[in-house]
């Protein structure tokens, strides 16, 4: 299993923390993340590329919402509680809102990344 928890509002941050997970589901294996108060933010907001070129602004926003459906489909995405109460984010599409100690106690063992 993969864990992430995904912090940052910075989409091409997101951007690789998504393609972590969803590489990895791909693969066969359990893939699930945790977004936190800046990713819960930015993951249903249009993308922001700060490094990427005029030229390829709209194709990257397109592969992000592509990857994030995908990452949707295929991992299991939580919300922060936390975050999800603090910011009053929509989380409907999400599989759900836990806690930051449950989600590290289901995912005991996984390898865990933080972005």
């Amino acid at each position: 299993m993969i864990a992430a928890v995904l912090e940052s509002d910075d989409h091409q941050r997101l951007y690789m923390g998504l393609s972590l997970l969803v590489s990895a589901a791909v693969e066969g294996r359990e893939a699930r993340a945790l977004l936190g108060f800046g990713a819960l933010t930015a993951f249903f907001a249009p993308a922001r590329s700060r490094h990427v070129i005029d030229a390829e602004r709209e194709p990257f926003a397109r592969t992000f919402a592509e990857l994030r459906d995908t990452a949707l489909e295929l991992c299991t995405v939580y919300a922060c509680a936390a975050a999800a109460q603090a910011t009053g984010a929509d989380t409907a599409r999400l599989a759900g809102v836990i806690s930051t100690p449950q989600f590290l106690k289901e995912a005991a063992g996984a390898e865990l990344i933080f972005v």
